[in-house]
C-alpha cells in the first residue's frame, strides 16, 4: 500500500501536466466534427499526445487504414524501446498481464518517473504511477471536448495552438546543448517543407509525409551520431 501511495504521488504532477495538454486535443477533435463521447473514447484507448494528432487529422482526411497502422506505428515506435528498457528494473510481482497492462500507459514522463527509481519496481508503485495521468488525460480530452462546443470560433483556434507549443517545449531545450537532437530538429523541419511545397511531393497524405521523414531523419541522425558502447 506504501509504494501504491508512492505512486499516486508520483504520478500527480504527470496527471495535471497530461490535463491541459489533452484539454488541446478533445477541443481539436470537437471542432473536426467529432462529438464529445468519440473524443474522450479516443483518449481512453489510446494515450499518445502525438499518435493522437496526427491520427485525428487522418480521420479527418479520410485516410486509409494501412496509411493509419504506419503512421502510429512510427510515431509511437518510441514506447517498445522504452518498455524494453523498463523491463529491466522490473521485479517478480510484474508477470505477463501486469507488463501489458502498464505498457499501454508507459508514456514518456512515465518512463521517466518509473526508471529514476532507485532499485526494482512493482506492481503497486506502477499501477499508481499510471492512475492519475490516464484519468487525467481522459478527463482533460472531456472537458477540452466541452467547452469546445462553447467557446467562440475564435478563442477555439487559439487555444488550439497550444499542443503545437507543448510540442516546441520538449524539443527546445535539448535542442541547446545535444547537437544530435538539434540536427534532427532542423533536418526534419526542412524535410517536411520541401515535402509541403515541392511539386508532386505535395501531393503525398500527411501519413506518409510523417512516415519519411521520421525514418529519412532518424535513419541519417543515426549514422551522423553512433552511440557508443559503455564498457561494462
Amino acid at each position: 500500500m506504501i509504494r501504491f501511495k508512492k505512486g499516486l504521488k508520483d504520478g500527480l504532477p504527470i496527471g495535471l501536466g497530461y490535463l491541459s495538454v489533452s484539454f488541446t486535443f478533445g477541443m481539436m477533435a470537437v471542432s473536426e466534427g467529432l462529438s464529445i463521447w468519440e473524443a474522450v473514447l479516443i483518449s481512453l484507448t489510446n494515450v499518445t499526445s502525438a499518435g493522437q494528432l496526427a491520427g485525428l487529422s487522418l480521420m479527418v482526411a479520410g485516410a486509409p487504414m494501412i496509411e493509419m497502422a504506419l503512421t502510429q506505428l512510427i510515431i509511437n515506435l518510441r514506447y517498445a524501446l522504452m518498455s524494453v528498457s523498463l523491463s529491466q528494473k522490473l521485479d517478480d510481482t510484474m508477470t505477463t498481464i501486469h507488463r501489458a497492462a502498464f505498457a499501454f500507459c508507459n508514456t514518456d514522463e512515465v518512463f521517466a518517473m518509473a526508471s529514476s527509481q532507485q532499485g526494482t519496481v512493482g506492481k503497486k508503485y506502477l499501477y499508481g504511477l499510471i492512475l492519475i495521468p490516464y484519468f487525467g488525460w481522459a478527463l482533460g480530452t472531456l472537458l477540452g471536448a466541452a467547452a469546445g462546443t462553447l467557446l467562440p470560433v475564435a478563442l477555439r483556434a487559439a487555444l488550439g495552438i497550444a499542443i503545437y507549443g507543448m510540442f516546441i517545449a520538449i524539443i527546445i531545450p535539448p535542442s541547446k546543448t545535444n547537437k544530435a537532437v538539434r540536427t534532427a530538429v532542423i533536418l526534419a523541419s526542412f524535410m517536411s517543407c520541401i515535402m509541403y511545397y515541392a511539386p508532386v511531393l505535395n501531393r503525398i497524405s500527411s501519413g506518409f509525409v510523417i512516415i519519411i521523414c521520421a525514418v529519412a531523419v532518424s535513419a541519417l541522425c543515426a549514422w551522423l551520431f553512433p552511440v557508443k558502447e559503455e564498457a561494462e
